[in-house]
């Protein structure tokens, strides 16, 4: 991995040159075990265990996007269940979790990845040249993942946002929570059968659709006797979750964390939305921290999973590099 630490970005992080070559291929063979882990509230959290080698290095603990579920991390989890302990949970109201009417703020959902974190890969921290967790979030995944860097303190040995984490939506977005669940309703026709949800996700960029593909959209649906899907997340889960999104402030959740950020942003994306960043980089270097170092990439769309699941992976090394 080369890593310039003079040049910058147009966010003004530094640029992070990823190991591409480096990533081991997918191995298509390998499949997780489920497991549940109850937290205060008496609520199960899920998550999907990959497996891994014996704990030379910290272990990756990885974290989905509005209304995905841990199937999303799958393509990821391909190349590096072999050489890291891997694990992806579903968030609370997400996937094979329990959706209960509260507890979508950002502390809550963050004190649930901490719990994660703690009955499986913190196990492996107890001997101290392992070295704690990396955390992995996409999209609203990465506003979740900073809180919880924060809540897990020095056992968390870096953070990695991928497409998300770096923005200020009540600032950028010009629009409100109800406004933006509107705007991401999906069309009526999308939603008519099965056939024609798959192959409304197919067709985003059919060179990357795959059987794991299909299994991760399948799991954010339900088809409904009619013949129709609803989406598989409740609409309170899907409010609170954006109602939290809108809280979120990169520089409050950035700007004092004494780990190594690693950013992973999809080339086309919101990039002149976070120049705010500048002043989270500015707060960071003044403090005697790490720089955020960030990686901009080619990607037909927000989930860089599906679309560069080797560059998240190497994104995902170089943060505990």
């Amino acid at each position: 991995m080369t890593h310039d630490r003079n040049a910058t970005s147009p966010t003004g992080n530094a640029v992070l040159t990823l190991d591409v070559p480096g990533v081991p291929g997918p191995d298509r063979l390998a499949e997780p075990e489920g497991f549940t882990v109850t937290v205060d509230s008496a609520d199960r959290i899920h998550f999907l265990d990959w497996g891994g080698p014996a704990p030379r290095a910290p272990g990756i603990l990885a974290i989905h996007g509005l209304a995905q579920t841990a199937w999303a991390w799958t393509p990821v989890a391909r190349r590096l269940a072999g050489i890291r302990r891997f694990v992806a949970m579903d968030l609370r109201g997400h996937g094979l979790s329990d959706a209960p009417t509260h507890g979508y703020d950002l502390a809550t959902l963050a004190e649930d990845v901490g719990l994660v974190a703690e009955s499986t890969l913190l196990e492996d921290a107890r001997d101290a040249s392992v070295g704690g967790v990396i955390l992995a979030g996409h999209g609203f995944g990465a506003c979740v993942a900073a809180w919880a860097a924060r809540r897990l303190g020095e056992l968390c040995r870096g953070l990695v946002l991928v497409d998300g984490g770096l923005q200020d939506f009540a600032a950028t977005t010009e629009m409100d929570p109800d406004e933006f669940l509107r705007a991401t309703e999906e069309p009526p026709e999308v939603l008519r059968s099965m056939t024609a949800f798959l192959a409304d996700r197919a067709g985003f960029d059919i060179a990357s659709w795959d059987a794991d593909q299909e299994r991760a959209a399948r799991e954010t649906v339900v088809e409904v006797p009619a013949g129709r899907v609803i989406p598989a997340t409740r609409p309170h889960v899907v409010a609170g979750c954006v109602e939290a999104m809108f809280a979120y402030r990169p520089g409050e959740a950035i700007a004092g964390l004494a780990l190594p950020v690693v950013a992973l942003r999809a080339d086309g994306g919101p990039g002149d939305t976070w120049s705010s960043l500048v002043d989270v980089q500015r707060a960071r270097v003044e403090a005697g921290l790490p720089p955020i170092r960030e990686a901009i990439v080619p990607a037909p769309g927000h989930n860089l999973m599906r679309y560069r699941p080797t560059e998240v992976a190497a994104a995902i090394l170089a943060a505990s590099a």
